[in-house]
């Protein structure tokens, strides 16, 4: 991709919210991500509501450069509502049936396929097929760029790892530091304002029963540009005479 991606994370399952299963999609792509050099804007947890679904799809695709990891919903049962979702939110709203898609159900299930199973080949309009590597049951991407899994981490965690392969073969280095400091964060708040752009920075405050601490941490592409800025709050501490400890947390 050209320009930096911006990646989104969609977990649909009304399941998941009341707690009969536990999700297992954002730690794996989080860090499927960070270890790329790369890293989640936003993430959502949404349950089987096809309005909701809509409008967290076309929310997402307004966003700049988005790539969108979406899991859940591309069944053949009354609750899955995300092929005809992404159908209304990112084309004209019709399911087709994709040949291929029909093709692989039918070999895979043969009559056992109608009359429901053979319902997930209805795909959005010029939606491309992604292998499943556990029962061959197709997922769907679009516009390569929206990519729709199932809820099934097992078969939808090996298509994530594909899908980035192909975005972004290349892994990225970002370079991060992060020190816990025997303080409160007020002190630093000059300082993070005089941030330079393309550092990312953020303040963790923790208060312990013997006093406060804070975990500070700053982050760039820029490895000179990233411990420029780190040192700006270490002199600081230094000057102070606050006590803190160094954590590295560059990922080579």
């Amino acid at each position: 991709m050209t320009a930096q991606p911006k990646f989104f994370a969609l977990i649909i399952g009304t399941e998941i919210l009341n707690k009969r299963r536990i999700d297992k999609h954002f730690d794996y792509v989080s860090g499927a991500l960070i270890s790329r050099g790369y890293k989640l804007t936003g993430s959502f947890v949404i349950e089987d509501d096809p309005a909701l679904i809509i409008q967290t799809l076309k929310f997402i695709a307004a966003q700049p450069n988005t790539v969108l990891f979406s899991f859940g919903g591309i069944g053949s049962t009354p609750d899955d509502h995300t092929r005809q979702c992404a159908a209304i939110a990112l084309r004209d709203g019709d399911l087709p049936v994709h040949g291929e898609a029909k093709r692989i159900i039918v070999k895979q299930l043969g009559e056992k396929a109608y009359p429901y199973s053979v319902r997930m080949a209805e795909l959005p309009r010029g939606a491309k097929l992604l292998d499943n590597p556990v029962n061959k049951m197709p997922a769907f991407s679009l516009d390569e760029r929206y990519f729709f899994m199932p809820g099934f981490p097992e078969m939808s965690h090996p298509m994530v790892e594909e899908i980035l392969s192909g975005l972004i073969p290349d892994k990225k280095t970002f370079y991060r530091h992060t020190l816990t400091a025997l303080c409160k964060e007020n002190i630093f708040i000059e300082m993070m304002e005089q941030m330079p752009k393309g550092v990312e920075f953020s303040s963790l405050p923790k208060l312990y029963s013997d006093g406060w601490r804070v975990s500070i941490s700053v982050a760039s592409y820029d490895k000179t540009l990233a411990d420029k800025a780190f040192q700006m709050y270490t002199d600081l501490l230094d000057r102070k005479g606050i006590r803190y400890g160094l954590h590295d947390e560059s990922n080579d």
